[in-house]
């Protein structure tokens, strides 16, 4: 009985491991101090190791063509689009770049840059540099949101030197990015630590569902008039609206605020999302 006791302990702990991991991608609300690469824990006698986690600046940045692009020259076109993708290239070394193609699924937009880098100046630097090519001429910025990570920092999908755990997260490895700006209302934050929680705890358990999904949270509050940038991976669209469908349902998405966009992102190399836009 004692081993059959100790081994239903063991999976109870696994299992609740298991859930405040995930539960981390849910977590909106409770700030935890920062991670050191040292941390002691009260009930534990040896120390827990940690490692260093950067935080990174996250942009997405969306852009609608001008009508008169798709009039000029097939040559000058492509002259252009040569010109535009040299200039994107440059910054390779600096941020992790991610293009997205929207043609035929947004009416505002027609393209999106996923950008991740430790400086906001690159971020700036690459937007200002891109509007001064001739293709920049013609494009028009109808969104851009910006964002901080903070419990984990995303690494190159092509890294060899770091391996993906709770901390470090691969981006772009899907093929669908679905975007979703948010604000919860001032009720969530009346409520109490507890309550929270078990609101957020239906949200874990209806993410668990769709597993080939990966959830992104950012925050952006201090940015922007929202709190938060969340985006949703994944490799089949269907599975993103089953998903969304269910977490409408769920007690805690009337404290979100409605009204924000949700953009449907495809992603493609940049120049094939250059030749979608004619």
């Amino acid at each position: 009985m004692a081993k059959i006791g100790k081994i239903a302990s063991e999976t109870l702990l696994s299992r609740n491991r298991e859930f405040l991991l995930k539960m981390e991608l849910f977590d909106f609300e409770k700030k935890d101090p920062e991670i050191s690469p040292l941390r002691l824990v009260s009930d534990n006698k040896e120390p827990q190791l940690f490692p260093n986690i950067e935080k990174q600046f996250v942009s997405f940045i969306f852009f609608r063509v001008n009508p008169d692009w798709r009039k000029l020259e097939s040559e000058t076109k492509r002259i252009f689009k040569s010109e535009f993708q040299s200039v994107f290239n440059l910054f390779n070394e600096h941020l992790l770049l991610f293009s997205y193609s929207l043609v035929g699924f947004d009416s505002k937009a027609d393209l999106m840059f996923w950008r991740i880098g430790d400086s906001l100046d690159s971020i700036q630097e690459m937007t200002a540099k891109l509007y001064r090519t001739n293709l920049g001429s013609y494009l028009e910025t109808t969104d851009n949101y910006l964002a901080v990570t903070k419990k984990m920092m995303f690494i190159s999908p092509d890294s060899h030197d770091s391996a993906e755990d709770r901390f470090h997260i691969k981006g772009g490895q899907k093929k669908y990015h679905f975007v979703y700006p948010c604000a919860k209302s001032r009720d969530w934050y009346s409520m109490s630590d507890e309550e929270r929680a078990e609101l957020m705890e239906q949200n874990f358990m209806v993410g668990k569902k769709f597993e080939n999904i990966r959830i992104h949270m950012t925050h952006a509050f201090g940015f922007s008039e929202q709190e938060f940038i969340v985006s949703f991976e994944t490799d089949e669209p269907k599975d993103f609206l089953a998903l969304a469908e269910e977490m409408r349902e769920t007690a805690a998405s009337k404290f979100t605020m409605r009204g924000m966009p949700v953009y449907t992102c495809r992603q493609r190399s940049l120049m094939e999302c250059l030749d979608a836009i004619g």
